[in-house]
């Protein structure tokens, strides 16, 4: 039997893997781990601003549109819900409600990346103003870029749902997309309450 089974095998040997975490998404949680230490290296420049140099947050004068971004805040949680039943719905066979909630979620992140964008455009400083408005800038612009990665990844999704791509055995397309996306709202969620809130 064993002989038979090595003779129907060609190639190198299969590789060592994890029977609870997959090598896709392995791939995508390390890669958010270095992501994690990018965002971290810029938390660093707003600690030594904010705490160590004891800096006004915000300035005199200067004032941060809390009541818009906690408005943003609540529009991207949702968005992690919408992200979370489309993978749920194709696990259970329901095309309908994949397709349903992967154009929810791309909606409300592009609202949430054109709400940030006119907020920037009417905030009335720019980043080379101080030191407060440096950090505010590449904090909520870093993560901007983020989103506007994710939107890119959610489109793709969408496209390739509507496609026919996915099947309840194959969807590591929706479940990785979504692994980003909630890592996306997680450090919005630390982005919002460093900068606006504390």
């Amino acid at each position: 039997m064993a002989s038979a089974a090595a003779a129907e095998h060609h190639g190198p040997p299969v590789a060592h893997q994890s029977s609870r975490v997959s090598p896709q998404v392995l791939g995508m949680l390390l890669f958010i781990a270095s992501e994690v230490m990018l965002f971290g290296s810029f938390f660093t420049a707003y600690f030594f601003v904010r705490v160590v140099n004891s800096y006004p947050w915000p300035p005199q004068g200067f004032e941060l549109p809390r009541y818009v971004a906690g408005i943003n805040t609540a529009i991207l949680i949702t968005s992690s819900f919408t992200v979370h039943w489309a993978l749920q719905s194709i696990r259970r066979g329901n095309r309908a409600g994949m397709q349903a909630g992967l154009v929810l979620t791309f909606l409300m992140g592009l609202t949430f990346l054109l709400t940030q964008m006119i907020e920037y455009a009417r905030v009335g400083f720019a980043p080379h103003d101080n030191a407060f408005t440096t950090v505010f800038f590449a904090l909520t612009g870093l993560h901007g870029a983020h989103v506007f990665v994710g939107l890119t990844i959610l489109l793709f999704m969408t496209i390739r749902s509507y496609r026919g791509h996915f099947t309840p055995a194959n969807h590591y397309g929706v479940e990785l997309g979504g692994i980003y996306w909630h890592f996306v709202d997680i450090m919005w969620i630390v982005v919002y309450t460093t900068v606006y809130i504390l």
